[in-house]
């Protein structure tokens, strides 16, 4: 079995990958996603400034024990919506998304398509 460090060594190496391409910018900043074991945390972030712009977590909504993956990608959909009201309040409909060397598969997807849904478009 791979020791937990090496595959946060693994996802930073795609990470750096990732983020030497994608860079947010006042016009169409960039979505970041960081994914514990736990919780989620979103942020929108314009990198000209390195300012953040919009952040969200589901450390406050997820008080409850979620045991099924059913329940762990419905609240990622729905912290997905919550920070495109968010954005979409401030003004913000284009963003670029920066999956954070996580695969596109599961609450990542999730996030996305839900803040799809709530009205951002990357």
């Amino acid at each position: 079995m791979i020791p937990q460090y090496h595959r946060n060594q693994e996802r930073l190496i795609r990470h750096r990958r990732v983020r030497a391409k994608v860079a947010g910018t006042v016009a169409r900043p960039r979505l970041s996603i960081f994914c514990s074991n736990r919780y989620l945390y979103a942020q929108i972030i314009d990198d000209e400034t390195g300012r953040t712009l919009v952040s969200i977590s589901n450390l406050p909504v997820s008080k409850a024990k979620q045991n099924s993956p059913a329940k762990i990608i419905k609240s990622a959909s729905a912290l997905g919506e919550a920070l495109a009201v968010k954005a979409v309040a401030k003004k913000i409909k284009l963003v670029v998304f920066d999956r954070g060397g996580y695969r596109y598969a599961g609450r990542v997807k999730a996030l996305a398509d839900g803040a799809r849904a709530g009205g951002l478009v990357f």
